[in-house]
């Protein structure tokens, strides 16, 4: 009997430390985005982070990865949701919410940025100094922006006068002015729904970087994509890693400093990288398939940097209604470009 006893209580000992690793988590953050957890993003930036979070904290934060909206709600949705605390941390772009960011709209404007670890670095600083105010309401851990945008479409577009009437998607506000002022038609849509719209005929092109051609398989769906000449895109987009601030102030000093270390310019430039490395990726991927990529030449493309040239105005209005100095704002944000576009 007393053999019995003992090799239960060693079985029961065993069973215990068995169990230990997967009860260790003191902690689980719950991060939630719209895209396939195989696009460049969730793949290579956000998958990365919540390792390198939970190696950091030896186990205490457990990070749970929810891709493609699977705890529900749209993507325009996605800051609210860390606001409210649906989720925990969420990766959005920021042009979901229209008007919501104005200071942040700044880089959105055309032609102002390239390569999209320098101008993540950029935007991270000028958020810091000009629109934290913006994100009162969560724990900021990264900006970013993605890099040049670019056309993808099912017809060729060779000129500016290819562009008349075309119904193209945009992703913010003040790209679909953009959109407007270069003569397409354009129509706001969520990345996701691209593919799809695409395909049924509800747009004719849509902009986006290289970077998100391979989760949508834009690549199949036309053939005719047309960049701009000069280190400088058509456009680019912003975007948030952002925290549930009851999530965050629930931790503990050391555990905070782990999410700490891991928020900031470096996080920023580095998910800036993973855009830089997936442009070239999906490049190859429409070259692979057949597909007519086209530069345009450095006089057609002034053409089109002059047609767009009236957004800053717009923008400059519609912000300056807001008490926002809007010149001031975009020489700022020109010169943080240019400031790490050098290094």
């Amino acid at each position: 009997m007393k053999f019995i006893k003992q090799t239960l209580l060693g079985a029961s000992l065993l069973a215990a430390f068995a169990w230990q690793p997967a009860l260790a988590a003191d902690f689980t953050l719950r991060v939630h985005q719209m895209l396939p957890a195989q696009a460049a993003i969730p793949a290579n930036a956000l998958a990365p982070w919540a390792a390198k979070v939970e190696k950091e904290s030896a186990g205490r934060i457990k990070v749970q990865l929810f891709p493609s909206m699977q705890l529900g709600g749209k993507p325009p949705e996605l800051f609210d949701q860390a606001k409210d605390g649906i989720a925990d941390v969420v990766w959005t772009v920021l042009g979901y919410t229209p008007g919501r960011f104005p200071k942040s709209e700044v880089f959105e404007l055309p032609f102002s940025s390239g390569s999209a670890e320098a101008s993540s670095r950029a935007f991270y600083e000028y958020v810091q100094k000009n629109a934290m105010d913006e994100f009162k309401d969560v724990k900021l851990i990264a900006v970013h922006t993605h890099g040049p945008g670019l056309f993808h479409s099912q017809n060729p577009i060779n000129k500016l006068e290819d562009l008349k009437g075309m119904k193209v998607r945009g992703g913010s506000r003040v790209i679909n002015i953009m959109l407007e002022q270069l003569g397409a038609v354009p129509v706001g849509m969520p990345v996701p729904a691209v593919g799809e719209a695409l395909s049924k005929g509800v747009i004719s092109a849509t902009t986006i970087p290289w970077e998100v051609v391979p989760a949508l398989k834009v690549q199949q769906i036309v053939k005719n994509h047309t960049g701009f000449s000069g280190d400088k895109g058509l456009y680019t987009q912003t975007f948030a890693v952002a925290m549930n601030k009851a999530a965050y102030e629930k931790l503990p000093a050391d555990l905070k400093k782990v999410i700490d270390n891991n928020s900031g310019i470096q996080t920023a430039a580095a998910f800036g990288k993973v855009m830089d490395d997936a442009d070239k990726v999906g490049l190859s991927l429409a070259q692979k398939a057949g597909n007519k990529v086209v530069t345009l030449d450095a006089a057609e493309t002034a053409r089109w940097q002059r047609a767009a040239a009236g957004v800053r105005a717009v923008w400059y209005k519609e912000v300056g209604d807001k008490g926002i100095d809007g010149p001031k704002l975009a020489a700022e944000a020109e010169a943080l470009i240019a400031k790490y576009s050098k290094k």
